[in-house]
């Protein structure tokens, strides 16, 4: 894994094989759904499009906890807020029908809203006590959603809201079968690109939150609070800024999932979805946006491709021996252990990351050539 990384440095040195590959990944990711769609069908599309709305998701949570450092649990919460708004003013239930362009920016509003509110109160929490009350204000608004039927029916309670509009601007609808220039786009397709835009846009916020004097202060509360707040950096704002950018993220991409599902429910938003969020930015490689990005694919597609493991069997043994689904969960469980053991700072680890886990003694031999007294 060293050497391909030391291979990818050298090679984005090179500009013009750097903008050819740039290049090649665009025509990839523009063709993905036609090559998934002739190879593996439609349905491994839906998964497609499913990735990319974890890519946004692991994105929001990443400010949190890869950049500032802030153990959150129920970073799911937000996700639902932002779901259950559009729903609830997208559907019959009010009758209301805004439209998408709209419904999406109060989606991330309320979510960053609800981020502050989460934020503000455990300002001086950290570490473990910080993710328990995470923990327990996602379970609240699950249990908020599933018992705001009675008296006034608000959110429908367990059986979730139906009908939900699809995304739509003006009168082009996502969910539908467009024909461009002769090539037809399935209401799936369409809607990957509509995700994949987002993403990449997600990801550029991402890389300039990184590289600007926010990010370099999340990153000096994550090291140590007390020397940054020594230095003159306002510790409550930057943090509330976290919780608020990373929930709006969620937001977001909740508003688009209610738009793509046509269907949500309280049990869409469960402590499952924070912890597997959560495991796609430390597997994938925390604080660095790249390795996000693996672990939401890898996470997403690789639970989905073990569901072959009963045809496998019957293919080899011409029985089943073991449910599916239990050895799926078992296998799933295994890797995740193994790359723990074997690659605790993640698949694609920061810099940063790499040095506090000895994961590069060369670039920690190449610092240690440069100083004074070595040199000397």
């Amino acid at each position: 894994m060293r050497t391909l990384h030391r291979h990818w440095l050298q090679f984005r040195s090179d500009r013009r094989l750097a903008w050819l590959a740039y290049l090649a990944l665009a025509v990839l990711l523009t063709a993905l759904p036609f090559l998934t769609g002739e190879a593996l069908g439609r349905g491994w599309v839906r998964i497609l499009d499913f990735a990319l709305l974890y890519i946004m998701l692991a994105l929001g949570l990443n400010i949190v906890v890869g950049y500032a450092g802030l153990l959150d649990l129920g970073y799911i919460a937000f996700y639902a807020v932002g779901a259950y708004l559009y729903a609830l003013l997208a559907s019959p239930h009010f009758d209301l029908h805004l439209p998408f362009w709209a419904l999406l920016p109060l989606g991330a509003g309320l979510a960053g809203i609800f981020g502050i509110l989460l934020g503000a109160p455990t300002l001086r929490l950290r570490g473990d006590y910080l993710a328990i009350v995470t923990l327990g204000f996602g379970e609240i608004i699950r249990i908020f959603l599933t018992n705001l039927n009675a008296p006034i029916n608000i959110t429908n309670g367990p059986q979730g809201v139906n009908l939900i509009d699809p995304v739509a601007f003006g009168g082009f609808s996502f969910n539908q079968t467009h024909t461009f220039f002769g090539v037809i786009f399935p209401g799936i397709y369409t809607y990957y690109y509509l995700f994949l835009v987002l993403a990449l846009l997600m990801i550029f916020i991402s890389l300039r939150l990184q590289n600007s004097r926010i990010g370099r202060a999340w990153v000096a509360i994550r090291e140590d609070e007390v020397a940054a707040e020594a230095m003159g950096i306002n510790t409550r704002n930057i943090k509330l800024l976290a919780f608020a950018m990373g929930a709006s993220f969620a937001g977001i991409s909740g508003g688009l999932f209610a738009g793509f599902q046509g269907f949500i429910s309280p049990e869409s938003f469960n402590l499952f979805e924070s912890i597997i969020v959560l495991c796609m930015i430390v597997l994938g490689g925390m604080g660095n946006i790249a390795g996000v990005i693996l672990g939401a694919v890898l996470l997403t597609v690789f639970p989905e491709a073990l569901r072959y493991i009963g045809d496998l069997q019957r293919f080899i043994f011409g029985q089943i021996y073991v449910d599916a689904a239990d050895l799926r969960m078992l296998i799933f469980g295994l890797a995740l252990i193994l790359i723990m053991i074997f690659r605790p700072a993640g698949l694609l680890p920061s810099v940063r990351r790499r040095r506090e886990f000895g994961d590069d003694a060369s670039m920690l031999a190449q610092e240690q050539a440069s100083l004074y007294d070595i040199k000397r």
